[in-house]
């Protein structure tokens, strides 16, 4: 493959575009980390590719396969340190690299895998090639911060997205919320819905809206991204079985409470309904006591490997979720238009509140403009 003639030491050149390439695969490659590889060889780039789907072959293996015997004397780039540990569905990436006699590594983080973590580094050094890292490594941390969270924490990376008007409401008393913010921006809700492996919602939001909750475009599923789990928090199966969210695909998760009578049924309908909810394929995990903890969801879903939830929910659930200390970014969609009226719902309500010098604080702000509305997102530590 001819490629473009750059200087060999412009390390961060060729790390972006292991970036950008890493960076296709979103949503595609969970549990697994997005990784981006490029090969130089006297100062062009003779290769590059990157992981695509989970169980498919790794960014280096692809990248040296597509090489082919120009590798020798070479410079990968990669934006995670290779794996070295067997097991998985592919073959260790250092054994890959060492074969292939390449020269050096750029590296540009090291894998937090526990099963990795700098032995990938140590075993291609050992073997003479030179390792450097930490070119661009907040970039490649902020691509993969899922997966981060996930194999350090064993729990989803949560994201909090809220649609609302300048005024800081998201539905009108009598509940009317369709719609708050404009197309470009639902268009970047659907490419966030199909970047995360499950959305998190609750009953009251099913019941009012009867969401699809996929990641489609005009009404069509998106081309380049698969739907996430739906997560649908319902203590007394109130939703009826016709609902959107019992179509599958994708799988739809739901957590109730366990083993007694619901507010609405007797215990003999509600284990019926239970039943005809799994003959359709939706998967049942039941919880002790009145309240649902989110530490306690968020693990279960960490046990299903799911790595990334993005909270759609109403005014209580974000309230819920940020006082559980669940949420890792939040996302806020501003339309601008004004509501009004002391009924409106909030964007979080709850009963609690933070005095001024207690409220959440958010870190690492990035603010842009989505067609008419403005899109604010950033991290809490």
């Amino acid at each position: 493959m001819e490629g473009l003639r750059i200087l060999t030491n412009n390390h961060e050149l060729f790390m972006k575009e292991a970036l950008r390439l890493a960076a296709k695969a979103r949503g595609m490659t969970s549990p697994n980390p997005m990784v981006g590889a490029v090969i130089v060889k006297d100062g062009i780039i003779i290769a590059k590719d990157y992981h695509r789907r989970v169980g498919e072959l790794h960014a280096e293996a692809s990248v040296i396969s597509k090489a082919g015997k120009n590798t020798k004397g070479s410079i990968l780039y990669v934006t995670l340190e290779p794996c070295c540990h067997k097991d998985k569905r592919t073959s260790p990436c250092t054994e890959a690299i060492i074969k292939a006699e390449i020269k050096s590594v750029v590296i540009a983080m090291e894998d937090p895998n526990p099963k990795v973590s700098g032995r990938g580094i140590k075993i291609l050094r050992r073997q003479g090639i030179e390792v450097g890292s930490g070119i661009l490594e907040d970039k490649a941390k902020r691509l993969n911060e899922a997966y981060i969270k996930y194999i350090t924490a064993k729990i989803p990376f949560v994201t909090l997205k809220v649609a609302m008007t300048l005024d800081g409401k998201i539905a009108t008393p009598e509940g009317q919320s369709r719609w708050i913010t404009g197309e470009e921006a639902r268009r970047t809700v659907h490419l966030m819905r199909g970047s995360v492996d499950a959305i998190l919602t609750a009953v009251g939001t099913v019941k009012a809206d009867n969401p699809e909750l996929t990641a489609r475009i005009a009404g069509r599923a998106l081309t380049l991204a698969r739907s996430p789990k739906r997560v649908v928090i319902d203590p007394d199966l109130e939703i009826p079985l016709n609902y959107k969210v019992f179509k599958l695909p994708p799988e739809t998760i739901v957590a109730t409470r366990k083993g007694q009578e619901s507010r609405v049924e007797s215990r003999e309908m509600r284990e019926e309904k239970i039943k005809a909810l799994i003959s359709k394929g939706v998967k049942i995990i039941e919880y002790e006591g009145e309240r649902l903890y989110l530490k306690w969801l968020m693990k279960k879903l960490g046990e299903m490997e799911i790595t990334s939830v993005m909270i759609e929910g109403g005014s209580s659930l974000s309230a819920y979720a940020l006082q559980d200390g669940m949420v890792d970014k939040v996302v806020f969609f501003i339309a601008p238009k004004i509501i009004g009226g002391k009924e409106s719902m909030p964007a979080i309500g709850g009963t609690l509140y933070k005095r001024l010098q207690d409220a959440y604080r958010i870190h690492n702000i990035n603010i842009k403009r989505v067609g008419e509305d403005l899109m604010i997102e950033g991290y809490i530590h």
